[in-house]
């Protein structure tokens, strides 16, 4: 990756992806989870090299849109490795999906229950659950999933709508560092398992969904710890049951694979005497880190051929945006070398998930994030 970047003059921020850390992570969850099926969350970073790359290896693909699953199907991966995971989904786009193949389905409302059974009939189809996100770094909202009352009621009413329930889906929050977590949520499913087969409804699967970290700028576990403890929770909660589990990383897979160059636009100080100096670089919140928003995800930073420099300072990091919001990083301590100037480059570390896709496509007429995978 170094010698790689050494050789490029970029003029515009680039994502370098390297395409043998994305399967060196990706072999060792499937070593740490044999027992588990892994569907890649398409979302993380779609680039065709990287779903290429994975689906050579035997991954499924979880999608949240049509146009996820057309890339996925346009790569030569068969319908049936792929899911439409996202529970907010048009009727137009459930109809061409099914058209396409497409049978496995997650939904955790009534209404989008009713639009699956009429647009894709006989689906095998997953309703998620709302569980406690504590310990993620970025947790996630209530925007999807829903109790486990109502989540019971939703699978019978899919058994009677024609269509087939085979369980149930949870997500325990992005970059969760908590390995309790799964257990916690497995015992909300196992409940549901219960109570169903008490009315003549067995289930299949348990869709664990994402959560597995990446690399930033605190210490984590390692995938093998993560599949101890999944591991450990399913035999305590379903013992010899034959489920089949999925898991659906995406940050995990390929977060650390992944280095944007940067450059230093501007460096300033809002007073004489101010210790603080304000680093402004060519990219911000709006052209891929908007998981910087509140300080949540925290890269690890370099300044290259200045990394061991004893002279450093505190700044304030910023993108070069038109826009006040655009602040990266203003309460957390980063130190950065006193001779910094404009021009020189600047690596953002492990931010290979979730950096092109949130990019905007022009704001304030920046060019959206380039990526190239090696």
């Amino acid at each position: 990756m170094s010698s790689f970047l050494a050789e490029q003059d970029f003029a515009i921020p680039h994502l370098v992806v390297d395409l043998d850390r994305v399967e060196e992570n990706y072999r060792a969850l499937d070593k740490a989870l044999p027992q588990a099926d892994i569907f890649y969350a398409v979302k993380a970073n779609p680039h065709e090299q990287v779903i290429k790359r994975l689906a050579s290896l035997g991954s499924c693909f979880d999608t949240a849109s049509l146009n996820e699953i057309d890339l996925c199907l346009n790569l030569g991966i068969s319908p049936d490795r792929v899911s439409f995971g996202n529970t907010i989904k048009k009727v137009r786009d459930i109809t061409a999906a099914y058209k396409k193949g497409i049978r496995l389905y997650a939904f955790d409302s009534d209404e989008e229950l009713g639009k699956l059974a009429e647009h894709a009939p006989g689906s095998d189809v997953f309703c998620r659950v709302l569980v406690n996100c504590d310990g993620a770094e970025w947790p996630l909202s209530k925007k999807f999933g829903c109790s486990t009352e109502m989540a019971y009621g939703l699978i019978v009413k899919a058994k009677e709508a024609g269509l087939n329930p085979v369980g149930f889906s949870f997500h325990v929050g992005s970059q969760q560092t908590n390995l309790d977590q799964w257990d916690s949520a497995l015992s909300q499913v196992e409940k549901l398992f219960n109570d169903l087969a008490r009315v003549g409804i067995k289930l299949t699967l348990v869709n664990m969904g994402g959560g597995f970290p990446a690399h930033y700028t605190t210490d984590i576990p390692d995938a093998q710890a993560y599949g101890q403890a999944i591991t450990k929770a399913m035999d305590g909660h379903f013992g010899n049951n034959k489920l089949r589990m999925i898991v659906e990383p995406g940050r995990y897979i390929v977060g650390d694979a992944g280095v944007i160059e940067a450059e230093v636009v501007l460096v300033s100080r809002k007073e004489d005497k101010d210790k603080k100096r304000w680093v402004y670089l060519d990219i911000g919140l709006f052209s891929g880190l908007a998981e910087c928003i509140g300080e949540a995800i925290r890269y690890p930073i370099s300044v290259p051929g200045k990394e061991h420099s004893t002279e450093t300072g505190p700044v304030v990091l910023a993108g070069p945006s038109c826009d006040s919001l655009d602040i990266l990083y203003q309460n957390t301590a980063y130190m950065m070398p006193l001779d910094l100037k404009a021009g020189d480059k600047v690596l953002l570390h492990s931010t290979g998930a979730y950096t092109t896709t949130y990019s905007s496509v022009g704001f304030n007429g920046f060019p959206p994030l380039a990526c190239v995978c090696i």
